[in-house]
């Protein structure tokens, strides 16, 4: 299809939201352009979730989902009301892209394959005839007496009806989300926030930790602690060359980040979180009772994976490494389970803009018609997914807010 320079509506950003937004807007008949400034469509789409894409979140209780947008979910009514979790599985059921549901409800497609999301995505513009342009970079909004009345791109400025900006946030620099959608919008006059890594890995002082890179901690819980602050999780724990990753730190590196900015955060990691040391106690004597024979080590080798048992035994001597486990004294019993119920941890920082996840900053809801996901400011623009100045978990909540709000603006666009 040809390019022409005017529409009735053009697109900025050919991600999730951008997609929807522009496949939806064809949907109803308007003649739409989508510009991307990647060789290809949907290339941070494509890498998410480990490449497995974690498509949504199967909570579909609205009321409960919205809660984990933080200040945000006052907001999030109206869209969510038009399109929420059960129209997102609808429609890539409809697709023939069939979702499957894991722990903490993340829902994955069935064939664990992020390109087969961002294909689907292209397949439903393509059927819906949007016009494409790749591997342009715009550069900002023509303006004319307060009005936008262009998009400046170096192939030339092209000219619509109405405009919807969906550029991304600053996460996964590397595919190109660098946040300059937020740039052009304050241009303009609207209130943004600045772009902070909030879904972001963070860097630890400690060996152990490094030592067993590439182990996961599973179904623990992590306490931070910095004087009388006091942050609790509980999940997955990636542990990584730098640092910790996994669930449950990308989604305490933003209280965390706030507190290291008055100095170091101390904490432990608890493999047992639902036990209390009674019952660690027990499960241990078991173990130890059941290989009696084995050495320390060998014996909770049966227990955990190696990885696990290095960071339980790195502070005991190598002595009690190779004891027999029927002759462990009772204090090293106890002290292996306080180790257990404790593991130490000194976080130093977190990792920056090309680690995160999700990037909170961007335009302030307030100045927009979340009903419709229009500005206030300017009639004719709509702003949809990471532009949007809303903090959320890891868990499929950033991609839905994408399915979202990007249908939204595009069932929403040019009428009136």
């Amino acid at each position: 299809m040809s390019i022409i320079n005017t529409y009735d509506v053009i697109v900025i950003g050919g991600g999730p939201a951008g997609m929807m937004a522009a496949g939806r807007a064809a949907e109803r008949g308007l003649h739409v352009l989508l510009i991307e400034k990647n060789a290809v469509l949907g290339k941070k789409l494509s890498i998410t979730g480990g490449g497995r894409c974690n498509i949504t979140n199967a909570e579909f209780n609205i009321r409960e989902l919205l809660r984990h947008y933080g200040d945000a979910e006052q907001f999030l009514y109206s869209p969510f009301s038009q399109f929420d979790v059960q129209r997102t599985f609808k429609f890539f059921t409809d697709k023939k892209l069939p979702l499957i549901i894991e722990d903490r409800k993340r829902a994955f497609p069935e064939t664990q394959k992020a390109s087969d999301v961002t294909q689907t995505m292209i397949e439903y513009i393509k059927k819906n005839n949007v016009t494409v342009l790749i591997d342009t970079c715009v550069d900002g909004f023509k303006m004319l007496n307060g009005k936008i009345v262009g998009i400046i791109t170096k192939q030339g400025t092209f000219i619509a009806k109405s405009y919807i900006v969906a550029s991304g946030g600053k996460s996964h620099t590397e595919t190109g989300s660098t946040g300059e959608g937020i740039s052009w919008l304050s241009q303009i006059g609207h209130t943004v926030h600045e772009s902070n890594p909030n879904l972001v890995p963070l860097v630890v002082d400690d060996v152990w930790v490094r030592r067993i890179s590439g182990t996961t901690l599973k179904n623990v819980g992590v306490v931070f602690r910095q004087e009388t602050k006091k942050i609790s999780k509980s999940g997955n724990v990636l542990c990584t060359h730098f640092g910790l990753s996994g669930p449950l730190i990308l989604n305490s590196a933003l209280e965390v980040k706030e507190m290291l900015k008055n100095g170091v955060v101390t904490g432990v990691v608890d493999l047992f979180p639902k036990d209390d040391v009674g019952a660690v106690r027990d499960k241990l004597q078991d173990i130890l009772k059941k290989h009696q024979n084995k050495t320390l080590a060998n014996a909770l080798r049966e227990w955990f994976e190696k990885g696990i048992v290095d960071a339980v035994l790195e502070s005991f001597s190598h002595d009690v490494k190779i004891c027999k486990a029927h002759s462990l004294e009772k204090t090293v019993r106890n002290a292996i389970v306080d180790r257990m119920k404790g593991i130490p941890l000194t976080v130093t920082g977190t990792m920056g803009y090309d680690w995160a996840v999700v990037s909170d900053g961007g335009v302030d809801l307030e100045e927009l018609d979340t009903k419709t996901m229009r500005s206030k400011l300017h009639t004719n623009l709509y702003v949809v997914g990471d532009v949007l100045h809303i903090a959320r978990p890891s868990g499929g909540y950033s991609l839905q807010l994408c399915w979202t709000t990007g249908w939204v603006a595009g069932d929403n666009v040019g009428k009136g």
